[in-house]
């Protein structure tokens, strides 16, 4: 059974305790205790989710160009569907300097295209090639581009959402909480399609991208003297210098103002889609012991996502907030993405725990 790896000393109840702090979806019922019952059951789902295909099926058109550079591509794998069917479009992270459309989770994909959703992986321009948001517009021209296609390739185009991690998260955000950037007076076919998405899903997105709430939070969760040497080393002058490179400015101030334009926390409004967002760690969580592990835990936080969740709250925009403990709605992106884009039907679940972002 799943609780034979807790030491052996410890009671049946204690075990189980165990599990349940580890697993807290596992306790379906929200009690807060966790049932035999309830621990077979999670050890079923564990074992299910083991026998998920590791690799991913060749995309049914691969490598399509939607714009002039060569990381212009993307991948699509289409359902199989008498009637169109509504699409998932995967964004990739990496810090906006790696990652590839290969990232897609085989277990994802076949997840969705068995419940009757087409995926749409693309690849997007790094940072180093053009600065931000060229990566946004990319995915920007990216989604279009399908639309246009949507009679041929068979895709519902009001039932159209995208997902991703970190960097892909930010850019699955802007293209969310954007207003339509359709331009219907345009010569290009491509920019009157319009951008508007049905849902979005993150994991560890950043919501908030100046430098004055990355030191906020280090402040708030790094204690002395292990914070002075982190600002020293990690928040310094060179690291505002690349910050404003990236978003194609000479000044902090200047990149600031560009990298906010692009924030969640600065486009959401009360007309804009439902949002899952996961995050590995709890708000109360410590650093990592590892001290080059922080820079990535902090990037990550939840803090970011409790963040635009009392925004969105205020809005009435529906919010799913996933993290240890948090008793969500839906245990991963694709039960969210399942359930906004098929809403008659029963999402497939799966209770793995949440993984710590790559």
């Amino acid at each position: 059974m799943l609780v034979i790896s807790i030491a052996c000393a410890q009671t049946q109840e204690e075990r189980l305790a165990t599990v349940i702090k580890q697993y807290p979806q596992a306790d379906t019922n929200k009690d807060g205790i966790l049932t035999r019952h309830e621990a077979k059951a999670l050890q079923s789902k564990m074992r299910a989710a083991k026998m998920q295909p590791s690799t991913r099926p060749a995309p049914d058109l691969a490598n399509v160009h939607y714009g002039k550079d060569a990381r212009n591509v993307f991948d699509i794998w289409f359902a199989d569907a008498s009637q169109p069917t509504p699409l998932a479009i995967y964004i990739h992270g990496g810090g906006f300097s790696s990652g590839s459309k290969e990232k897609l989770k085989a277990q994802d994909l076949s997840r969705l295209l068995k419940a009757g959703i087409s995926v749409a992986s693309i690849n997007y321009r790094y940072k180093t090639t053009a600065p931000l948001p060229a990566a946004h517009h990319d995915a920007k021209q990216a989604l279009q581009f399908i639309r246009s296609k949507a009679d041929e390739w068979h895709v519902d185009t009001n039932r159209i959402a995208a997902f991703g991690g970190s960097a892909g998260a930010q850019i699955c955000m802007w293209l969310a909480f954007s207003d339509d950037m359709i331009d219907p007076t345009s010569d290009n076919p491509i920019e009157r399609e319009s951008t508007r998405l049905t849902c979005v899903a993150t994991s560890g997105g950043q919501t908030q991208i100046d430098t004055a709430f990355w030191r906020a939070l280090a402040e708030k969760h790094l204690s002395d003297p292990y914070a002075s040497e982190f600002r020293k080393t990690q928040l310094d002058h060179a690291w505002e210098q690349e910050h404003s490179v990236n978003w194609g400015a000479t000044t902090l101030a200047e990149g600031d103002a560009n990298a906010r334009k692009a924030s969640a926390m600065s486009l959401i409004s009360a007309d804009d889609p439902p949002i899952y967002m996961a995050y590995h760690m709890s708000p109360d969580a410590p650093p990592p012991s590892n001290s080059q592990k922080v820079r990535g835990w902090l990037v990550h936080h939840v803090d970011f996502g409790i963040m635009l969740k009392e925004r969105m709250d205020a809005l009435n925009v529906p919010t799913d907030l996933n993290y240890p403990g948090s008793g969500a709605t839906y245990q991963n992106a694709v039960d969210f993405l399942i359930a906004q884009l098929l809403p008659q039907a029963t999402a497939l679940t799966s209770d793995e725990p949440l993984q710590t972002i790559k």
